[in-house]
């Protein structure tokens, strides 16, 4: 039975034009699946439905969400990230070396909450790596983490005194209230990519989601494995963030909102 799916040209220029023809014939396609945005379940037989391929660097996953909330695309993410979808994704798998086994990566972690910069609430996204980022084909190890970002565009903090500055082309994707990724710059200028993906969306709560509504847009800090911490509370998260923009481990930036 023929399936209401949409598959985009990327998609399909990365399954190839056999795979999405069995898809849209209803071959390869789920009847029933949990939505990889919003989780709740959709029926491709019934709804319009898009294909999402997540692409680690290993590996791809195909994974089903409502047309309504994301289009048909594909997403480039990290293999940690991909690994931990797999176990919540409903969908075909499209593993190509399944028996490969990829090292051990450090998994990006990021806290959502209110920062009080000159006076006003500010929504902010802080991440910290579970362990130090390496430059894509080094061979050392040490943390390249604050300056790959610094040479995308993110700005050394020193202290929170003013709000930094919008780095364009970066996002932050809040949809149905909660927060699903960190977009960044596609190559070549291509569709906004995935630099950090939930592995299920994650609730915020109603005070930092009225704050990005009210600035369109989220401070996001960054700091090395081990400067901030897990803090319980956001005023021991402004202190862990004031001690690393003290000892020069912090960078920061504006990301304009995606979504409501």
């Amino acid at each position: 039975m023929p399936r209401m799916l949409d598959v985009s040209d990327e998609v399909r220029a990365e399954i190839g034009d056999e795979e999405a023809d069995r898809l849209l014939a209803g071959e390869n396609a789920p009847g029933s699946y949990d939505c990889t945005s919003c989780r709740t379940p959709g029926d491709s037989g019934q709804e319009r439905t898009s294909t999402v391929l997540f692409i680690g660097e290993e590996t791809a996953v195909l994974a089903f969400a409502h047309a309504t909330c994301l289009p048909s695309q594909v997403v480039q993410v990290t293999e940690d990230q991909l690994r931990g979808a797999v176990k919540s994704i409903t969908g075909d798998r499209v593993d190509p070396e399944p028996e490969r086994v990829v090292p051990e990566q450090a998994v990006l972690g990021v806290t959502s909450g209110l920062i009080l910069i000159a006076g006003e609430l500010h929504p902010a996204l802080v991440v910290e790596p579970t362990g130090p980022i390496v430059r894509p084909g080094a061979t050392g190890t040490g943390d390249d983490f604050l300056p790959l970002l610094i040479e995308q565009g993110f700005m050394p903090a020193t202290e929170l005194a003013d709000v930094p500055p919008v780095l364009h082309g970066w996002s932050v994707l809040l949809a149905m209230g909660q927060l699903h990724a960190v977009l960044q710059p596609g190559p070549n200028g291509g569709q906004p990519v995935a630099w950090w993906q939930a592995h299920q969306p994650l609730q915020v709560t109603d005070g930092w989601r009225a704050a990005a509504n009210k600035h369109q847009q989220v401070l996001m800090f960054a700091a090395p494995v081990g400067s901030i911490g897990r803090q319980p509370r956001e005023d021991l998260l402004r202190g862990a963030l004031d001690k690393a923009a003290a000892n020069g481990q912090l960078v920061a930036a504006a990301l304009p909102l995606a979504g409501t």
